[in-house]
């Protein structure tokens, strides 16, 4: 499958926002993979970036990004970065993208990812799950790894609605009893509205920084 055939595979998935489609189409998704899967960068489905981690399936990027509902100028936390292509979506969209990653090693190819590819991310090494309330209040949280219940660290770094602004959403999956499925959080004045979407397969969320994992 070549870049166009993606998008094309994308939109007949239900993804409609052209900006989305836009930056999925623009995003050098083979500069994110290592280089023996670069021939499979544009086919729709996850690929290992090592250390048991994977780069996402452009579809879920896709719609998690598209229920985000972002504009130029958001701000946006994105949680798990991987290997950084989630964020230099994020990016190209014109959004401010914060990343966190987990995993020193991960943490460092994303930055280089990032940074070679002319976007202009900053990531941190740290618990996803604390969030980075230093760059708070968020307009949109991503979220690219399964938790076991939604953190409320992460739920309070969301931006409040105002008279003229609605307030933060936060996409990620969460694992209950028949496995994960997507949740979309948004601020409301009051606290938060959770509603939950399709069934979707992430890597657990891991808490603490820097765990030793070994690259896989």
């Amino acid at each position: 499958m070549d870049r166009d055939a993606l998008i094309a595979e994308l939109r007949h998935q239900g993804i409609r926002d052209k900006a989305v489609l836009r930056a999925m189409a623009t995003v050098p998704r083979d500069r994110f993979v290592p280089a023996r899967h670069r021939r499979a960068a544009w086919e729709n489905h996850p690929l290992p970036i090592g250390w048991q981690q994977t780069i996402s399936q452009p579809f879920i990027v896709a719609l998690m990004t598209q229920l985000l509902g972002l504009r130029p100028g958001d701000n946006v936390l994105d949680v798990g970065t991987g290997c950084g292509y989630q964020a230099a979506v994020l990016a190209e969209l014109g959004c401010r993208v914060w990343g966190i990653e987990v995993v020193a090693d991960l943490a460092h190819l994303a930055q280089a990812n990032l940074t070679g590819t002319g976007y202009d991310v900053d990531v941190a090494l740290g618990d996803g799950s604390r969030g980075r309330p230093e760059h708070a209040p968020y307009d949109g949280i991503v979220v690219a790894a399964a938790a076991s219940r939604i953190p409320s660290e992460l739920e309070e770094q969301l931006r409040p609605p105002t008279a003229d602004r609605r307030g933060g959403r936060m996409i990620l999956p969460v694992t209950d009893a028949a496995g994960q499925r997507l949740v979309l959080v948004q601020r409301l004045a009051n606290g938060c509205r959770r509603d939950d979407l399709e069934r979707v397969r992430f890597v657990p969320l891991v808490r603490g920084a820097d765990h030793d994992i070994t690259e896989g």
